[in-house]
């Protein structure tokens, strides 16, 4: 019982710390939504093992957040990925209508590994299609969570910054004031001298 409530603190904490640093990446909350947007969908198509390396690639194509792009990939985590997969393969099947189901033998032989990849292509693409049109909602609902805690995590950091900006500019202008008036000094003490 006591292993069991320090195992969820210690799962709460990380989460908390990890959604904290994900509110400080650096940039416009636009382009972290985006990439976040971008790599959640990538994390629904069945690219496992390149998933991460194709959502760097396009943030960096469309200039949105890698690093956030590289976050939302791993919405098919070792735990997630057996469900979402098989969620995306029952809505690609339903919709291009295969009827039939596929079961891995317990025993590996040769015609089961050619059964397996006679059909691979046929369970690629009910894979393909069922992430495209899983990841589209969860997309654009990752998009806007995003976006909405970014804005709202910068807004205040944004009006110190203001603040701070606008003291250092009245106090700058005071500086510049005080050193004009050296060097009309000096330029006239220039003048005056033989």
């Amino acid at each position: 019982m006591v292993k069991t409530q320090k195992r969820y603190r210690y799962i709460n904490r990380s989460l908390k710390r990890f959604y904290e640093r994900f509110l400080s990446i650096r940039g416009r909350p636009r382009e972290i939504a985006l990439g976040l947007a971008l790599g959640i969908f990538i994390g629904m198509t069945p690219s496992v093992g390149i998933q991460m390396a194709i959502a760097v690639f396009m943030a960096a194509l469309f200039k949105w957040n890698k690093f956030s792009a590289a976050t939302g990939v791993w919405i098919t985590n070792p735990l997630s990925a057996p469900l979402i997969y098989s969620i995306n393969y029952l809505i690609g099947a339903r919709l291009l209508e295969i009827k039939r189901g596929y079961s891995l033998t317990p025993e590996i032989s040769v015609a089961g590994m050619s059964h397996m990849l006679h059909n691979a292509p046929e369970i690629f693409w009910a894979l393909v299609l069922g992430g495209v049109i899983l990841g589209l909602p969860l997309a654009m609902a990752g998009y806007y969570f995003c976006y909405s805690a970014i804005t709202r995590y910068q807004e205040p950091i944004k009006e110190t910054i203001a603040k701070q900006r606008e003291r250092l500019g009245i106090k700058g202008k005071i500086r510049r004031k005080k050193a004009n008036k050296k060097d009309s000094y000096s330029k006239a003490y220039q003048k005056s001298k033989p």
